[in-house]
Protein backbone atom coordinates (compact mmCIF):
# COMPACT_ATOMS: atom_id res chain seq x y z
CA UNK A 1 0.00 0.00 0.00
CA UNK A 2 2.53 2.56 -1.21
CA UNK A 3 0.17 5.32 -2.34
CA UNK A 4 -3.24 6.52 -1.26
CA UNK A 5 -5.80 6.82 -4.04
CA UNK A 6 -9.14 8.57 -3.75
CA UNK A 7 -12.40 8.54 -5.65
CA UNK A 8 -13.87 11.75 -6.99
CA UNK A 9 -16.42 11.90 -4.15
CA UNK A 10 -13.82 11.38 -1.40
CA UNK A 11 -13.33 14.01 1.30
CA UNK A 12 -9.96 14.06 3.07
CA UNK A 13 -8.92 16.16 6.05
CA UNK A 14 -5.43 17.53 5.43
CA UNK A 15 -4.70 16.82 9.09
CA UNK A 16 -4.32 13.25 7.80
CA UNK A 17 -2.84 14.06 4.40
CA UNK A 18 0.30 15.70 5.79
CA UNK A 19 1.81 14.64 9.06
CA UNK A 20 5.15 14.67 10.87
CA UNK A 21 4.59 10.99 11.63
CA UNK A 22 6.20 8.64 9.16
CA UNK A 23 3.11 6.49 8.75
CA UNK A 24 -0.43 5.84 9.79
CA UNK A 25 -1.39 2.53 11.32
CA UNK A 26 -4.43 0.76 9.98
CA UNK A 27 -5.89 -1.35 12.75
CA UNK A 28 -9.21 -2.65 11.45
CA UNK A 29 -12.18 -2.16 9.14
CA UNK A 30 -15.25 -0.49 10.58
CA UNK A 31 -18.85 -1.58 10.12
CA UNK A 32 -19.01 0.26 6.79
CA UNK A 33 -15.94 -1.56 5.47
CA UNK A 34 -13.78 1.58 5.75
CA UNK A 35 -10.15 1.33 6.94
CA UNK A 36 -9.69 2.65 10.47
CA UNK A 37 -6.35 4.17 11.44
CA UNK A 38 -4.83 4.84 14.84
CA UNK A 39 -2.93 8.08 15.41
CA UNK A 40 -1.50 9.70 18.48
CA UNK A 41 -1.61 13.39 19.29
CA UNK A 42 0.93 14.74 21.73
CA UNK A 43 0.04 17.46 24.22
CA UNK A 44 2.75 20.10 24.41
CA UNK A 45 3.15 21.03 28.07
CA UNK A 46 6.52 22.76 27.72
CA UNK A 47 8.81 24.19 25.09
CA UNK A 48 10.88 21.02 24.86
CA UNK A 49 7.83 19.22 23.47
CA UNK A 50 7.76 21.50 20.44
CA UNK A 51 10.31 19.45 18.60
CA UNK A 52 8.52 16.15 19.17
CA UNK A 53 6.59 14.66 16.25
CA UNK A 54 3.99 12.63 18.06
CA UNK A 55 0.98 14.47 16.68
CA UNK A 56 -0.85 15.03 13.45
CA UNK A 57 -0.41 18.26 11.54
CA UNK A 58 2.25 20.46 10.02
CA UNK A 59 3.88 23.59 11.41
CA UNK A 60 2.76 24.82 14.77
CA UNK A 61 2.92 28.01 16.79
CA UNK A 62 4.92 28.86 19.85
CA UNK A 63 4.00 26.96 22.99
CA UNK A 64 4.27 28.56 26.43
CA UNK A 65 6.83 27.11 28.82
CA UNK A 66 6.62 25.53 32.25
CA UNK A 67 3.11 24.12 32.05
CA UNK A 68 2.22 20.89 33.79
CA UNK A 69 -0.26 18.25 32.68
CA UNK A 70 -3.59 17.81 34.46
CA UNK A 71 -3.64 15.55 37.51
CA UNK A 72 -7.28 15.72 38.45
CA UNK A 73 -9.56 18.45 39.69
CA UNK A 74 -7.17 19.59 42.39
CA UNK A 75 -4.09 19.86 40.21
CA UNK A 76 -2.29 22.94 39.04
CA UNK A 77 -3.74 24.32 35.83
CA UNK A 78 -2.01 25.94 32.86
CA UNK A 79 -1.95 29.68 33.50
CA UNK A 80 -4.41 31.88 31.70
CA UNK A 81 -2.63 34.73 30.04
CA UNK A 82 -1.25 36.12 26.85
CA UNK A 83 -1.56 34.10 23.69
CA UNK A 84 1.15 32.70 21.51
CA UNK A 85 2.60 33.69 18.16
CA UNK A 86 0.89 31.92 15.29
CA UNK A 87 3.25 30.89 12.52
CA UNK A 88 1.34 31.40 9.27
CA UNK A 89 4.35 31.00 7.03
CA UNK A 90 4.03 34.59 5.75
CA UNK A 91 6.90 37.01 5.52
CA UNK A 92 5.61 40.52 5.96
CA UNK A 93 2.15 41.93 5.64
CA UNK A 94 1.87 42.60 1.91
CA UNK A 95 1.73 40.09 -0.93
CA UNK A 96 5.08 38.96 -2.39
CA UNK A 97 5.41 39.49 -6.15
CA UNK A 98 8.05 38.22 -8.56
CA UNK A 99 9.83 40.35 -11.15
CA UNK A 100 6.94 39.94 -13.61
CA UNK A 101 4.35 41.10 -11.07
CA UNK A 102 2.93 37.61 -10.46
CA UNK A 103 2.11 36.39 -6.97
CA UNK A 104 5.14 34.64 -5.52
CA UNK A 105 3.87 31.87 -3.25
CA UNK A 106 6.21 30.62 -0.54
CA UNK A 107 5.72 26.86 -0.46
CA UNK A 108 6.57 24.60 2.41
CA UNK A 109 9.60 22.39 1.76
CA UNK A 110 9.03 18.69 1.26
CA UNK A 111 11.43 15.95 2.17
CA UNK A 112 11.36 14.58 -1.39
CA UNK A 113 12.82 17.79 -2.83
CA UNK A 114 14.68 19.32 0.10
CA UNK A 115 17.06 17.07 2.04
CA UNK A 116 17.03 19.53 4.95
CA UNK A 117 13.54 21.06 5.11
CA UNK A 118 12.83 23.85 7.57
CA UNK A 119 10.44 22.56 10.21
CA UNK A 120 8.50 19.33 10.07
CA UNK A 121 8.40 17.47 6.71
CA UNK A 122 5.11 17.22 4.82
CA UNK A 123 5.42 13.85 3.15
CA UNK A 124 2.73 11.84 1.45
CA UNK A 125 0.91 9.50 3.76
CA UNK A 126 1.98 5.87 3.54
CA UNK A 127 -0.44 3.79 5.63
CA UNK A 128 0.87 0.68 7.31
CA UNK A 129 -1.52 -2.25 7.74
CA UNK A 130 -1.27 -4.07 11.05
CA UNK A 131 -2.24 -7.67 11.62
CA UNK A 132 -3.33 -9.05 14.95
CA UNK A 133 0.02 -10.78 15.43
CA UNK A 134 2.04 -7.59 15.00
CA UNK A 135 2.96 -5.24 17.81
CA UNK A 136 1.62 -1.71 17.85
CA UNK A 137 4.55 0.74 17.41
CA UNK A 138 2.40 3.60 18.68
CA UNK A 139 1.86 1.75 21.94
CA UNK A 140 5.63 1.49 22.41
CA UNK A 141 6.05 5.21 21.73
CA UNK A 142 3.22 6.08 24.11
CA UNK A 143 4.83 4.05 26.90
CA UNK A 144 7.97 6.18 26.59
CA UNK A 145 5.96 9.34 27.33
CA UNK A 146 3.85 10.34 30.27
CA UNK A 147 0.26 9.05 29.86
CA UNK A 148 -0.91 12.64 30.18
CA UNK A 149 1.10 13.61 27.09
CA UNK A 150 -0.61 11.32 24.58
CA UNK A 151 -4.10 11.25 23.10
CA UNK A 152 -4.81 8.22 20.92
CA UNK A 153 -7.55 8.53 18.32
CA UNK A 154 -9.01 6.00 15.93
CA UNK A 155 -10.25 7.62 12.73
CA UNK A 156 -10.78 7.03 9.05
CA UNK A 157 -8.60 8.88 6.59
CA UNK A 158 -10.80 9.47 3.55
CA UNK A 159 -14.58 9.22 3.42
CA UNK A 160 -17.65 10.25 1.46
CA UNK A 161 -19.11 13.57 2.60
CA UNK A 162 -21.71 11.90 4.82
CA UNK A 163 -18.94 10.24 6.88
CA UNK A 164 -16.61 13.20 7.41
CA UNK A 165 -17.24 12.97 11.16
CA UNK A 166 -14.96 9.92 11.21
CA UNK A 167 -11.94 12.09 10.42
CA UNK A 168 -10.05 14.56 12.61
CA UNK A 169 -10.38 18.18 11.51
CA UNK A 170 -8.37 21.26 12.43
CA UNK A 171 -11.39 22.94 14.02
CA UNK A 172 -11.58 20.14 16.59
CA UNK A 173 -7.92 20.65 17.45
CA UNK A 174 -8.50 24.40 17.82
CA UNK A 175 -11.46 23.72 20.11
CA UNK A 176 -9.32 21.32 22.16
CA UNK A 177 -6.70 24.05 22.54
CA UNK A 178 -9.35 26.50 23.70
CA UNK A 179 -10.65 24.04 26.30
CA UNK A 180 -7.13 23.59 27.69
CA UNK A 181 -6.69 27.37 27.76
CA UNK A 182 -10.02 27.97 29.55
CA UNK A 183 -9.76 25.14 32.06
CA UNK A 184 -11.41 27.17 34.81
CA UNK A 185 -14.49 27.62 32.63
CA UNK A 186 -14.88 23.84 32.31
CA UNK A 187 -13.89 22.83 35.84
CA UNK A 188 -16.58 20.60 37.35
CA UNK A 189 -19.14 21.47 34.65
CA UNK A 190 -21.54 19.37 32.61
CA UNK A 191 -20.69 19.68 28.92
CA UNK A 192 -22.61 18.67 25.79
CA UNK A 193 -20.76 18.31 22.47
CA UNK A 194 -22.85 18.30 19.30
CA UNK A 195 -21.47 16.50 16.25
CA UNK A 196 -18.54 15.14 18.25
CA UNK A 197 -17.11 13.04 15.39
CA UNK A 198 -14.14 11.07 16.72
CA UNK A 199 -14.70 12.51 20.21
CA UNK A 200 -11.37 14.34 20.49
CA UNK A 201 -12.80 17.58 21.93
CA UNK A 202 -15.02 15.63 24.35
CA UNK A 203 -11.99 13.72 25.62
CA UNK A 204 -10.10 16.96 26.23
CA UNK A 205 -13.14 18.48 27.96
CA UNK A 206 -13.32 15.43 30.23
CA UNK A 207 -9.88 16.23 31.62
CA UNK A 208 -11.54 18.99 33.67
CA UNK A 209 -15.34 18.71 33.38
CA UNK A 210 -17.53 16.62 35.68
CA UNK A 211 -19.69 15.04 32.97
CA UNK A 212 -19.36 15.19 29.18
CA UNK A 213 -22.10 14.10 26.80
CA UNK A 214 -20.38 13.17 23.53
CA UNK A 215 -23.11 13.10 20.86
CA UNK A 216 -23.49 12.47 17.16
CA UNK A 217 -25.54 10.21 14.87
CA UNK A 218 -24.80 6.81 13.37
CA UNK A 219 -24.05 3.64 15.31
CA UNK A 220 -20.69 3.10 13.61
CA UNK A 221 -19.48 6.64 14.36
CA UNK A 222 -20.70 6.51 17.96
CA UNK A 223 -18.96 3.15 18.43
CA UNK A 224 -15.75 4.83 17.26
CA UNK A 225 -16.28 7.57 19.85
CA UNK A 226 -16.73 4.92 22.52
CA UNK A 227 -13.49 3.20 21.51
CA UNK A 228 -11.57 6.49 21.56
CA UNK A 229 -12.87 7.31 25.02
CA UNK A 230 -11.74 3.88 26.22
CA UNK A 231 -8.31 4.42 24.62
CA UNK A 232 -7.91 7.62 26.62
CA UNK A 233 -9.36 6.48 29.92
CA UNK A 234 -6.10 7.45 31.65
CA UNK A 235 -6.87 11.12 30.90
CA UNK A 236 -10.49 11.15 32.02
CA UNK A 237 -9.91 8.93 35.06
CA UNK A 238 -7.31 11.34 36.42
CA UNK A 239 -9.97 14.05 36.59
CA UNK A 240 -12.70 11.73 37.87
CA UNK A 241 -14.86 12.62 34.88
CA UNK A 242 -17.63 10.66 33.21
CA UNK A 243 -18.00 10.65 29.41
CA UNK A 244 -21.27 9.35 28.00
CA UNK A 245 -21.65 8.65 24.28
CA UNK A 246 -25.20 9.34 23.12
CA UNK A 247 -27.13 9.76 19.90
CA UNK A 248 -28.42 13.28 19.30
CA UNK A 249 -30.05 13.86 15.92
CA UNK A 250 -30.42 17.55 15.04
CA UNK A 251 -33.32 16.73 12.76
CA UNK A 252 -35.37 15.32 15.63
CA UNK A 253 -37.11 17.45 18.24
CA UNK A 254 -36.69 14.95 21.08
CA UNK A 255 -33.92 12.74 22.39
CA UNK A 256 -34.19 9.03 21.68
CA UNK A 257 -35.06 7.21 24.92
CA UNK A 258 -35.85 3.79 23.41
CA UNK A 259 -33.67 1.32 25.36
CA UNK A 260 -33.58 -0.98 22.32
CA UNK A 261 -31.72 1.67 20.27
CA UNK A 262 -27.92 1.78 20.69
CA UNK A 263 -26.62 4.91 22.44
CA UNK A 264 -30.10 6.04 23.46
CA UNK A 265 -30.77 8.22 26.52
CA UNK A 266 -32.00 7.04 29.89
CA UNK A 267 -34.46 9.23 31.76
CA UNK A 268 -31.75 9.90 34.34
CA UNK A 269 -29.37 11.14 31.63
CA UNK A 270 -32.04 13.38 30.12
CA UNK A 271 -32.78 14.89 33.51
CA UNK A 272 -29.09 15.43 34.23
CA UNK A 273 -28.52 16.99 30.80
CA UNK A 274 -31.27 19.58 31.16
CA UNK A 275 -30.61 20.25 34.84
CA UNK A 276 -26.84 20.70 34.85
CA UNK A 277 -25.47 21.47 31.37
CA UNK A 278 -23.84 24.90 31.13
CA UNK A 279 -21.45 24.47 28.17
CA UNK A 280 -22.20 23.32 24.63
CA UNK A 281 -19.50 22.55 22.05
CA UNK A 282 -19.47 22.14 18.28
CA UNK A 283 -16.49 21.98 15.91
CA UNK A 284 -16.32 21.76 12.13
CA UNK A 285 -20.01 21.03 11.62
CA UNK A 286 -20.81 24.08 9.48
CA UNK A 287 -19.95 22.75 6.02
CA UNK A 288 -23.52 22.23 4.75
CA UNK A 289 -26.26 24.87 4.92
CA UNK A 290 -29.01 22.41 5.83
CA UNK A 291 -26.93 20.94 8.65
CA UNK A 292 -26.00 24.42 9.85
CA UNK A 293 -29.70 25.30 9.98
CA UNK A 294 -30.42 22.12 11.94
CA UNK A 295 -27.53 22.76 14.35
CA UNK A 296 -28.62 26.28 15.25
CA UNK A 297 -32.24 25.20 15.64
CA UNK A 298 -31.01 22.47 17.98
CA UNK A 299 -29.00 25.03 19.97
CA UNK A 300 -32.08 27.22 20.31
CA UNK A 301 -34.23 24.26 21.30
CA UNK A 302 -31.72 23.15 23.93
CA UNK A 303 -31.36 26.68 25.31
CA UNK A 304 -35.12 26.74 25.96
CA UNK A 305 -34.95 23.43 27.84
CA UNK A 306 -31.77 23.95 29.88
CA UNK A 307 -32.39 25.16 33.41
CA UNK A 308 -29.13 27.12 33.63
CA UNK A 309 -27.60 29.89 31.57
CA UNK A 310 -25.20 28.34 29.08
CA UNK A 311 -22.29 29.13 26.77
CA UNK A 312 -21.96 27.55 23.32
CA UNK A 313 -18.42 27.45 21.91
CA UNK A 314 -18.34 26.97 18.14
CA UNK A 315 -15.17 26.27 16.12
CA UNK A 316 -15.04 26.54 12.34
CA UNK A 317 -12.57 26.70 9.48
CA UNK A 318 -13.36 29.26 6.78
CA UNK A 319 -12.97 27.30 3.55
CA UNK A 320 -12.57 29.18 0.28
CA UNK A 321 -13.89 27.62 -2.93
CA UNK A 322 -14.18 28.79 -6.52
CA UNK A 323 -17.78 28.51 -7.71
CA UNK A 324 -19.10 28.70 -11.26
CA UNK A 325 -22.20 30.44 -9.96
CA UNK A 326 -20.15 33.38 -8.72
CA UNK A 327 -17.13 32.95 -11.01
CA UNK A 328 -15.13 33.90 -7.96
CA UNK A 329 -13.65 32.49 -4.77
CA UNK A 330 -16.34 32.39 -2.08
CA UNK A 331 -16.91 30.88 1.34
CA UNK A 332 -20.66 30.26 1.26
CA UNK A 333 -20.78 27.76 4.13
CA UNK A 334 -18.93 30.17 6.42
CA UNK A 335 -21.12 33.08 5.32
CA UNK A 336 -24.21 31.03 6.16
CA UNK A 337 -22.73 30.25 9.58
CA UNK A 338 -22.09 33.97 10.19
CA UNK A 339 -25.64 34.86 9.13
CA UNK A 340 -26.98 32.54 11.83
CA UNK A 341 -24.82 34.22 14.48
CA UNK A 342 -26.21 37.59 13.41
CA UNK A 343 -29.72 36.18 13.55
CA UNK A 344 -29.19 34.97 17.12
CA UNK A 345 -27.92 38.40 18.15
CA UNK A 346 -31.11 40.00 16.82
CA UNK A 347 -33.34 37.46 18.51
CA UNK A 348 -35.64 39.13 21.05
CA UNK A 349 -38.63 36.92 21.67
CA UNK A 350 -38.88 37.65 25.39
CA UNK A 351 -37.70 34.14 26.25
CA UNK A 352 -34.02 34.06 25.25
CA UNK A 353 -31.24 36.52 24.65
CA UNK A 354 -28.05 35.44 22.91
CA UNK A 355 -24.77 37.32 23.17
CA UNK A 356 -22.30 36.37 20.41
CA UNK A 357 -18.58 37.03 20.85
CA UNK A 358 -15.77 36.14 18.40
CA UNK A 359 -12.75 34.41 19.91
CA UNK A 360 -9.32 35.39 18.64
CA UNK A 361 -7.18 32.33 17.89
CA UNK A 362 -4.26 33.77 19.86
CA UNK A 363 -4.48 31.47 22.87
CA UNK A 364 -1.62 29.00 23.54
CA UNK A 365 -1.28 25.99 21.28
CA UNK A 366 -1.06 22.65 23.10
CA UNK A 367 -1.45 20.30 20.12
CA UNK A 368 0.66 20.12 16.98
CA UNK A 369 -1.29 21.22 13.90
CA UNK A 370 -1.38 24.11 11.45
CA UNK A 371 -3.30 26.94 13.07
CA UNK A 372 -4.07 28.72 9.84
CA UNK A 373 -5.68 32.16 9.56
CA UNK A 374 -8.97 30.64 8.39
CA UNK A 375 -9.53 28.99 11.77
CA UNK A 376 -11.79 30.77 14.23
CA UNK A 377 -14.18 30.37 17.12
CA UNK A 378 -17.23 32.12 18.48
CA UNK A 379 -19.05 31.92 21.79
CA UNK A 380 -22.80 32.28 22.18
CA UNK A 381 -23.86 33.19 25.70
CA UNK A 382 -27.43 32.84 26.94
CA UNK A 383 -27.24 34.91 30.12
CA UNK A 384 -30.98 35.49 30.40
CA UNK A 385 -33.37 32.54 30.45
CA UNK A 386 -37.08 32.64 31.16
CA UNK A 387 -39.23 29.61 31.81
CA UNK A 388 -41.62 28.69 29.03
CA UNK A 389 -44.12 27.35 31.55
Amino acid sequence: MDEVTFRSDTVLSDVHLYTPNHRHLMVRLNGMGQPVFLSQFKLLWNRDSQTDSGAEGGSHGTVPAEDTPPRGSGSAKPPLGSGCRIDTGQEGVGAQLDEDGDLDVKRRPRAATDPKPAGLPRDKVHPTILTQEEDDPLADEAQESSPHDIIRIEHTMATPLEDVGKQVWRGALLLADYILFQRDLFQGRTVLELGAGTGLASIIAATVARTVYCTDVGTDLLAMCQRNIALNGHLTAAAGSVVKVKELDWLQDDLCTDPEVPFSWSQEDVSDLYSHTTILLAAEVFYDDDLTDALFKTLSRLAHKLKNACTAILSVEKRLNFTLRHLDVTCEAYDHFRSWLQRLERLADGQLRFVVEPVEASFPQRLVYERIQQLGSSTCHVPVLHSLV
